[in-house]
């Protein structure tokens, strides 16, 4: 018979019973604080590419994350069950429930939403982040819109589009020159996969080096400009190219009126490394050739990428740009010009938190001018190189906190030009203009603090440390300021690499956004900017043959302290964003150079450098419609810009010769249906200020003009419209091989639209001039200009 245990029969000590209790209670609760990290890949299903600034959402906690500008993301969270939804603009969300007990990664693809307006909506952002991003002053340029707008020969340019948007000015017609908010050109760092362009134009302008086949995103920062960034004042334009379809092997390409081009990528192996490569070349040559002329006039680039990823912690890539212009008149002159850069990058994930960016980067700029002229001949070359190496950090401690920190170290060698005679009969003689070389170091971090769901700040600081250094020969004058009467008083020699001075500059960061309601923010930011690199130009538009100096001896680093605040809301569903911000921005040490200068071949330049203030401020408003079939912006800016340099206009304060008091712009796109798509553009400006006689006098028997002001006189107002139509035939759908046509009309009412002008003596009936009468003459560049481009994609 067996016996039944009754639980009287225990008996359990109460301090045993109280001791498991307890042990329970504090194995649930490290459990429920315990927290682990969910990391990954965002990529576009379709071609493999990341996917930058998808918002990564937790349900259940109602915080979330967005991808970097690897796509990659992490998130640490408590032990639990989460829904995690994926979302961005032209994709269509995925939704992945996790059980998050140990550290986990996971890998989406986002599949492209399939719409009528697919082709015009794509892009990678959150659907609100005009109102929820704690980043300001910043504009992203939709590639995909940009090629459906009118463009300049049927050629499109995000340079074009950029130059349209609310803070940036361009210089006039035909140039891939922009001036944002009171900052001159060589104010903007110009990156393509983390490389320096020093020159982004084609054709003196008319392109940009920048092929719109190869670009998977580009931003411009204005203001509140991350740590990570610095080199400049007023802006960065940061594009990246494409990685390379791992998916499959695809390619397009076009024929233009002045240029054509062609793309093609694939996978090296399926979802494991890939390839993109794309040429472009205009054929203005070969139109002349085939008419008799000699001249020859053309530019080429291309572009290459390869990515390998190894595992999951570890990627690779290779990037290649290379782009020259060449002039070529009659085999007795010619001049040309170019970029090329090189990128290698590597992507480590250290743990589920830390991510890692190591960047060794190359670039070189260079120009050549020659005359094959017996008596008269020379040659003349220029150039700067920059080897780069960068370590990026990410640490994502939680949804609520974000570290950035790394270190760049640039070597720069600058050479400012060699003269050669062409022939022993040359008049010119060998004049070499001295060398100069610099280090530039940096030590940056920021931290992203969201202190609720309605407050975020982003703040920290970076740390210039900029170094001329040796081989070089430093000139000591009577009077450094003397760029008449030149007198050298004595001569310091450094040997390589020996430091000659060092500047050390301390850049603070700071942004904060305030959520009024899920419709609008306010966003305020602050930074610090240093510039060590200076172009040495005394016009309003770079042109090829300017050079670059750096910070030295005789030449201070540039400075600029900028603040602004905005309000930005989104409208029905976010389909319309509206932003509105003002700014004021100071520089100190804005360089310039005395009335006069001579820039080009002097061994004293440094007698000629002038330095001083400039100021500027403005409002800048911009409405945009995200969809629909019409889709586009709207911008106006009102802004002023002014300097004051000791030595130059009397003393006085002038207007900058790219300031422009208003500025309004519309750019929009309009699908009719799915076989025409219509695009147009409208601008409007102010004409810039710009310096002319204001009368003469007479000097030993010669007229003389006199400048009595800088920047005295302003042009006429600037207005344009074009207008763009794009054919794809519905035989296309289900072929492999997809044509299209993009019919352009630039300037379709013909203003003539002053690029500059110029005074000279006036002429009689029998066009000889008249003594001491002069008269302006204005130029203007392009009339109504048609296009017609041929797209082919398969």
């Amino acid at each position: 018979m067996k016996q039944k245990l009754n639980p009287k029969h225990f008996r359990y000590p109460k301090k045993h019973a109280l001791g498991l209790l307890l042990f329970f209670l504090a194995t649930q609760l490290a459990l429920s604080q315990q927290k682990f990290t969910l990391n990954g890949y965002v990529k576009d299903a379709e071609n493999g590419e990341e996917l930058i600034g998808v918002t990564v959402y937790v349900k259940e906690l109602k915080t979330g994350s967005a991808t970097n500008v690897y796509g990659f993301y992490a998130l640490s969270l408590p032990v639990g069950e989460y829904n995690i939804t994926y979302s961005s603009i032209g994709y269509q969300p995925v939704v992945q429930t996790v059980l998050l007990n140990a550290d986990l990664e996971m890998n989406v693809e986002l599949p492209v939403l399939i719409t009528q307006m697919d082709e015009i909506v794509v892009t990678d952002k959150a659907i609100d982040a005009n109102v929820t991003d704690i980043k300001m002053s910043r504009n992203e340029i939709n590639v995909k819109q940009v090629k459906r707008l009118p463009a300049l020969f049927g050629e499109p340019d995000i340079i074009k589009t950029i130059q349209m948007l609310p803070g940036v000015a361009s210089a006039g017609e035909g140039t891939s020159s922009f001036f944002v908010r009171g900052g001159s050109a060589d104010q903007n760092l110009i990156l393509i996969d983390e490389a320096p362009i020093y020159d982004p134009s084609h054709l003196f302008g008319l392109f940009s080096v920048f092929n719109a086949d190869v670009i998977k995103e580009s931003e411009l920062y204005k203001g509140g400009i991350p740590s990570r960034f610095g080199g400049r004042l007023s802006s960065i334009l940061e594009v990246r190219t494409k990685d390379g379809n791992n998916k499959k092997f695809t390619g397009n390409g076009g024929i233009g009126s002045l240029a054509s081009r062609v793309m093609l990528e694939g996978p090296i192996k399926k979802d494991k490394s890939s390839f993109i490569l794309s040429a472009r070349r205009s054929y203005v040559d070969v139109f002349l050739k085939a008419a008799g002329e000699e001249n020859s006039v053309h530019f080429y680039d291309v572009n290459a990428k390869v990515n390998w990823k190894h595992n999951n912690n570890n990627r690779f890539f290779a990037a290649l740009y290379l782009g020259r212009d060449v002039f070529d008149f009659d085999d007795t002159f010619g001049f040309d010009w170019g970029n090329a850069t090189a990128t290698f990058r590597w992507n480590h994930l250290f743990n589920s938190k830390l991510f890692s960016n190591t960047t060794l980067i190359a670039s070189n700029f260079d120009y050549k001018m020659e005359l094959d002229d017996d008596a008269q001949g020379f040659e003349w070359t220029s150039n700067i190189r920059e080897l780069t190496f960068k370590e990026d950090l990410n640490y994502f401690l939680n949804p609520s906190n974000e570290f950035n920190f790394g270190y760049h170290i640039s070597y720069r060698s600058f050479d400012p030009g060699v003269i050669k005679p062409s022939s022993d009969k040359s008049l010119f003689t060998r004049t070499e203009l001295q060398e100069e070389f610099a280090l530039d170091h940096a030590f940056y971090a920021d931290h992203q603090l969201k202190v609720s769901n309605k407050l975020t700040f982003l703040y920290g600081a970076r740390l210039s440390i900029f170094q001329s250094i040796g081989k070089s020969d430093v000139y000591l004058y009577e009077n450094p300021t003397d760029n008449i009467d030149v007198v050298r008083t004595d001569t310091l020699s450094y040997d390589r690499f020996e430091n000659i001075k060092t500047f050390v500059n301390f850049e603070p960061r700071f942004s904060a956004r305030y959520i009024v309601n899920p419709r609008s923010s306010v966003k305020v930011s602050y930074n610090r900017m240093v510039q060590n690199t200076h172009l040495i130009s005394a016009g309003t538009v770079p042109i090829p043959f300017n050079t670059w100096a750096p910070t030295s001896y005789y030449l201070d680093p540039q400075l600029a302290d900028q603040v602004a605040a905005g309000y930005f809301r989104n409208l029905k569903d976010n389909a319309y964003e509206l932003s509105a911000e003002v700014y004021y921005k100071d520089i100190d040490n804005v360089t310039d150079f005395a009335d006069n200068a001579r820039i080009f071949f002097n061994q004293d330049l440094s007698t000629e450098y002038r330095q001083g203030d400039s100021w500027s401020y403005g409002l800048e408003l911009m409405l945009k419609k995200n969809e629909g079939k019409f889709t586009g912006f709207t911008s106006y800016t009102w802004s002023r810009t002014e300097r004051k340099i000791p030595g130059v206009n009397i003393d006085q304060p002038f207007l900058a010769n790219y300031d422009r008091r208003h500025n309004f712009n519309i750019v929009g796109t309009y699908e009719y249906n799915d076989k025409w798509v219509f695009g147009a553009n409208f601008t409007y400006t102010t004409g810039r200020p710009i310096t002319l006689p204001s009368g003469k006098y007479e000097f030993e028997g010669y007229q003389v003009d006199l400048i009595s002001e800088r920047n005295g006189f302003q042009l006429p107002d600037y207005h344009r419209l074009d207008l763009s139509a794009t054919l794809t035939p519905r035989k296309n759908k289900g072929k492999k091989l997809q044509g299209s046509w993009v019919f352009s009309i630039y300037n379709a009412y013909s203003r003539k639209n002053a690029f500059t002008i110029y005074t000279q003596n006036k002429e009689d009936a029998d066009e000889n001039p008249i003594r001491n009468e002069k008269e302006a003459r204005l130029i203007y560049l392009f009339p109504i200009l048609p296009s017609v481009t041929y797209n082919v994609k398969f």
